[in-house]
Formats: structure tokens, C-alpha cells, sequence
């Protein structure tokens, strides 16, 4: 698609945007441009330029562009949302749910845009075989529920992208995992076992959501699914925080065969049998599949989430250092706080449907899960700067960033820090080399 749009002329003369050393730089140097929504193409096109990613450019126009319009018309949400508190979808989303569809809303105009969106999903997904560069580029923005598990499938690279060899495809695979079970899994009381299997165990009663987590069925599921990648993945063996990245996936793939909008008090065991090996099967590759761009997050003394922390350090240095220095200044490390938003992805963080908001657009960014997630928790930082600058003692900053206010964030909260977040990869793609990798 292009960049630029209809009834709109082309810059005819190519901007070239002067380096930046600040975040702040980069606002005043493009301000007018975010502000003007015409202008927005242009620098969208040099972005594209500059960085080649145009599977997101598009999209993230998209977000920021809806984010206005959802600004300028406030009162008339206000209003709608207020109406709306009498229809059984309620304004608020419930706490630990993340499962009910929040790609409907209760306006009529945002229905109709969902139900085209949803076609042009559809259409896509027929075949005979996916465009995935086109599949990133509507994912980006968020994918409804109803095609959710097959594009998380096709995103991650499990399902391949021809229709008529995708149910092979799944037969295979699942035919796999069950013979890695049947081979592995009666070792986990094993001594060279036991403690990797004790550790899953114990850490699994501590998940999210809340509800699920306490069925024996799950619990069951969950314990096979981690023990097998832990056997099979010997470099890292099982870590703590590798048991929050099941539960996304299961969720998705659980809707795939229920009709319930919101599954948090579903009855798991109720699915046949059939049904309950293919989503545990079907969870444990994508799973796996995530797990092969972060790996070094999970290896012994977890490299890769030490060097990712002070990247994040470093970067918030830039775009904020007033933040950065308030930090400094009360003596709180990074270390601190966002060991864990690297750890769990954030998942501790925001509420499960945010999380499975972030992942339609982490699969659809090339390293969504390592590169691009450090710019989302640039971004996140950032966006509490007045509560962070608000406090003035040390235990009260740690407090606040372990316990961050978002158990009402929704789609709207979540797009408007994907949005920010790719800002924020756009103003640093041309800083020195530990911003890129």
C-alpha cells in the first residue's frame, strides 16, 4: 500500500531530517509534522526510506492517526461509553479476563471498521497461499479474535503460508510433540529431572490468569508443555519466566474452539480430549518458536536480558533525561524494575488482553520480541514520567514501578504505546550500534 494519501500530492522535494542526539531534539525537529495530520506521510515516507520498514510504516500511520481522531472527538466518546454502561459489554474490561474480543466496541462506526478489517483478515488467510509480508502489515494494528489463532500461527512461522499443506502441517507437528512426551516426559521424577520439574510445578500455581491456573486440566497441560522445552533446550534449561509465555498462546488457542466471550471461568476439561492435545501441542511449538529469538534472555546468568536492561537504560537516558536522572538521583537501578519487564515481556505488567494485544504486533515486527519490545518499555517509562517525577523517595519509586496503575488499559492505551514506541525506534534508528542489537 502507499504511503501517501488520496487527494494528497507527494513532497516534491525530499526532506532529509538532520541527526539527532536527543528524543527531545527529534520532537522539535518534527513536531509540526506529527501535528499536521497531512504532513504525517511525509515524514512517514522518509521513515520508510530510512529504515525500509514499510510492512509498518503504514500501520503505525494508522494507529497514531486513530489515536487523533479518538483524541478530537472525546466528549462524544465520553458520551457513548456512558450509553453503553446499560448494554451487557461493559465500558470497563474485566481485571484478569484478556480473553473477552476487544476489538468490538459499542460504537456502531467501529463495529462496521472491525467487520471490514476482519474481511480483509479472512480474505488473506483463504489462499491458496498468505502474503505474509501483507498478513505483518494488517497484524500490526491488532488482529480480531475470530482469526487470531491461525494468524498467530502463520506469524510465528508454524503453520506454513500454503492453505492445502497447513492441516498436514498440524498433524505433523502434533504428532511430534506427543512422541516428545512419550519419550521424555516420565523422566521428570528422574535426579538428573527432578529439580527442573519441581521448580515448574511450584511457579505454575503462580500464573495468570487467576482463574485458569487453578484447574488441575491446565496445570497438567502447562507442566508437560514446560518440561518438554526444558529438556529439549538444554542450554537454558527451565527459567523462571519462561511459564508466563505459555499462557497467551493457550488462551488464543483455547478460543479458537469455544464460543464464550470471556473464558476465564470455562471449564478446560470440558473440550474432548482431541481437542485439549492440539492446543497444548499447538501452544508448545509457538511457544518455542518465541522462545528461539530470546533465547540468550534464559541462558545462564541471563545474558541476554542483563545487556537489554542497560540498553534500556541507555536509551531512556536520551529520550528522557530528566526521568532518567530523577532515577539516578533517588538511587533506583534499572536492574530493579525492569529485570522483569524483560523477563515476562511486560506480562506482569498489564493485564492479559494487553498482553495479547502487544503480541499481534510483536509478530509482526522482525524481532518484535527482543528489538522492538525494548522501545515498548522505553515508551512504557516514559509514559509515567509525571508520577514518577511525583515521587521523591526511593522505596515510593520502587513501589510504583513493581505496582504500575494499568489494570483498566485496554486496545486504546496499548496502541497508543505501540505508536510511541515506534516513534522511538524511527528517532534512534541512526544512534551509535547498541540501539539496534
Amino acid at each position: 500500500g502507499t504511503l501517501i494519501k488520496p487527494g494528497s500530492k507527494p513532497p516534491t522535494t525530499p526532506v532529509k531530517l538532520k541527526k539527532v542526539s536527543t528524543f527531545q531534539e527529534f520532537e522539535s525537529n518534527t513536531s509540526d509534522a506529527w501535528d499536521l495530520g497531512d504532513d504525517d506521510d511525509e515524514l512517514l515516507a522518509i521513515a520508510a526510506e530510512n529504515l525500509n520498514t514499510e510492512v509498518v510504516m503504514e500501520t503505525a500511520h494508522k494507529v497514531i492517526q486513530n489515536h487523533k481522531k479518538q483524541v478530537e472527538s472525546a466528549e462524544l466518546e465520553n458520551s457513548c461509553m456512558q450509553r453503553s454502561q446499560s448494554l451487557p459489554q461493559t465500558s470497563t474490561p474485566p481485571l484478569v479476563s484478556g480473553m473477552a474480543d476487544y476489538n468490538t466496541s459499542v460504537t456502531p462506526a467501529l463495529t462496521e471498521r472491525e467487520a471490514s478489517r476482519l474481511d480483509k483478515f479472512k480474505q488473506l488467510l483463504a489462499g491458496p497461499n498468505t502474503d505474509l509480508e501483507e498478513l505483518r502489515k494488517l497484524s500490526w494494528s491488532g488482529i480480531p479474535k475470530r482469526v487470531r489463532p491461525i494468524a498467530w500461527k502463520l506469524l510465528s512461522g508454524y503453520l506454513p503460508a500454503n492453505v492445502d499443506r497447513r492441516e498436514s502441517t498440524l498433524q505433523r507437528k502434533r504428532k511430534e510433540y506427543f512422541a516428545f512426551v512419550e519419550q521424555y516426559y516420565d523422566s521428570r521424577n528422574d535426579e538428573n529431572h527432578q529439580d527442573t520439574y519441581r521448580q515448574i510445578h511450584i511457579d505454575i500455581p503462580r500464573m495468570s490468569p487467576e482463574v485458569l491456573r487453578l484447574q488441575p486440566k491446565v496445570t497438567e497441560i502447562f507442566e508437560r508443555i514446560l518440561f518438554i522445552w526444558a529438556i529439549r533446550h538444554p542450554a537454558s534449561g527451565y527459567v523462571q519466566g519462561i511459564n508466563d509465555l505459555v499462557t497467551p498462546f493457550f488462551i488464543v488457542f483455547v478460543c479458537e474452539y469455544i464460543e464464550e466471550e470471556v473464558v476465564e471461568n470455562f471449564d478446560v476439561s470440558s473440550l474432548p480430549e482431541e481437542v485439549l492435545q492440539n492446543i497444548e501441542a499447538d501452544s508448545y511449538w509457538c511457544m518455542s518458536k518465541l522462545l528461539d529469538g530470546i533465547q540468550d534472555n534464559y541462558t545462564f546468568a541471563q545474558p541476554g536480558i542483563q545487556k537489554k536492561v542497560k540498553m534500556l537504560e541507555e536509551l531512556v537516558s536520551r529520550i528522557d533525561e530528566q526521568v532518567h536522572r530523577h532515577l539516578d538521583q533517588h538511587e533506583v537501578k534499572y536492574l530493579q524494575f525492569a529485570f522483569r519487564w524483560m523477563n515476562n515481556l511486560l506480562m506482569r505488567e498489564v493485564p492479559l488482553r494487553c498482553t495479547i494485544r502487544l503480541w499481534d504486533t510483536y509478530q509482526s515486527e522482525p524481532e518484535g520480541f527482543s528489538h522492538f519490545h525494548l522501545y515498548v518499555c522505553a515508551a512504557f517509562l516514559v509514559r509515567w514520567r509525571k508520577e514518577i517525577l511525583e515521587e521523591k523517595d526511593f522505596q515510593e519509586l520502587l513501589i510504583f514501578l513493581q505496582n504500575l496503575p494499568t489494570v483498566h488499559w485496554g486496545n486504546e492505551e496499548i496502541s497508543v504505546l505501540l505508536a510511541e514506541a515506534y516513534r522511538l525506534k524511527f528517532a534512534f534508528a541512526d544512534a551509535p550500534n547498541h540501539y539496534k542489537k
